[in-house]
């Protein structure tokens, strides 16, 4: 399968796509920053309400799903997966040892580690389904199980029925059925849903073939930054950070309450951003 490598060759709009989460990614986090980390009001911006909700899982989704199309773009995917695995191993003993009460068991890492493993070994009965009865099958498990890691079957708020919490007891937290009376984690992104978003894009990779060559001069700009997922994820957090510090300085609430002695999921975004950045630098998600 062939391998996008040139800038002529290359298919520009997943890049287009993958900048504008890029860019979703950054203005969310900025703004999670500004208010629970330096402590500002915000009139609009609240991860418990439904329109961050909506905000956030669009940014998960456009991930998830541009990393399962570039499953069958990628030249060594089961190399990619290990080396994602190892991050996911590192990422969840330094958050153990130093920040227990933030360790990360079943993260995002975990997760494209899993699913890209997972992929390869059952990738030759994908491709004999057919891949509009895939990508509906796949979009329909994906709906049904969403709401599995609660104990119950249904999409969001719409729980069609509950499950036996037999099937929790044994904390299988990796596919999707923690015991959530003895488990936690700061990131947790199981199997079951998300392989089934993973699938939907692998399947529309064989129904979607977007243009190759250089993309039109207007979305030139976007398309910079979804082929510079590197330095955006190298650069974005400490950029910010910084300029977000000035605002704050300016605004004259510097003071003992310094952010980042008082909240510890900031220094879990720096080591998941690092970890992110080596997986991204391995080609894992080619797009």
């Amino acid at each position: 399968m062939p391998v996008l490598r040139t800038k002529t060759s290359r298919m520009w709009l997943p890049d287009a796509l993958r900048g504008l989460a890029l860019l979703n990614m950054l203005a969310y986090h900025a703004m999670y920053d500004w208010v629970y980390v330096f402590g500002h009001e915000s009139s609009w911006y609240n991860i418990w309400a439904p329109g961050c909700h909506v905000w956030q899982q669009y940014i998960c989704w456009s991930f998830i799903l541009l990393s399962g199309f570039s499953f069958p773009l990628a030249k060594r995917p089961a190399k990619n997966g290990l080396i994602v695995a190892g991050c996911a191993a590192v990422l969840t003993f330094v958050t153990a040892v130093f920040m227990p009460s933030e360790a990360i068991w079943f993260g995002v890492l975990h997760l494209n580690a899993a699913a890209v493993l997972l992929t390869c070994l059952v990738y030759p009965l994908l491709q004999r389904l057919p891949a509009g009865a895939g990508l509906a099958a796949s979009a329909a498990l994906f709906a049904l199980t969403n709401q599995l890691p609660q104990g119950f079957i249904g999409f969001e708020g719409l729980r069609l029925c509950a499950l036996p919490a037999r099937l929790y007891r044994a904390n299988l937290f990796w596919l999707g059925l923690p015991d959530l009376t003895r488990f936690s984690s700061a990131d947790y992104l199981p199997l079951l849903p998300w392989v089934f978003l993973f699938w939907c894009g692998v399947f529309l990779a064989r129904l979607w073939h977007p243009g190759r060559g250089e993309p039109p001069a207007a979305l030139q700009p976007l398309c910079a930054i979804g082929r510079s997922t590197l330095p955006v994820y190298m650069l974005h957090q400490p950029v910010l950070y910084g300029l977000l510090w000035v605002g704050h300085a300016v605004a004259g609430r510097l003071g003992p309450r310094s952010p980042a002695n008082r909240d510890s999921r900031f220094i879990y975004n720096k080591i998941f951003i690092l970890a992110k950045i080596f997986v991204d630098s391995r080609g894992v998600n080619i797009v």
